[in-house]
């Protein structure tokens, strides 16, 4: 099952959607290339398994 959510990239500043795949767990992390400026973002998700709201925090990769 999937899902989508927003995130602001951490180097431009612009939201980019990002598919979240629901089955994966309720804790997540991956690299996602900004939509916009093409930069890499260490996405942080966290869905909450009982409602499935989802909060994606996005930093700099390293």
């Amino acid at each position: 099952m999937e899902q989508t959510a927003e995130y602001t990239c951490a180097y431009c500043g612009e939201p980019n959607l990002v598919f979240i795949d629901l089955s994966a767990g309720g804790l997540q992390s991956y690299v996602e290339d900004c939509q916009v400026c093409c930069q890499p973002n260490v996405l942080s998700i966290q869905v909450d398994e009982e409602t499935l709201e989802i909060r994606v925090d996005s930093e700099c990769e390293a």
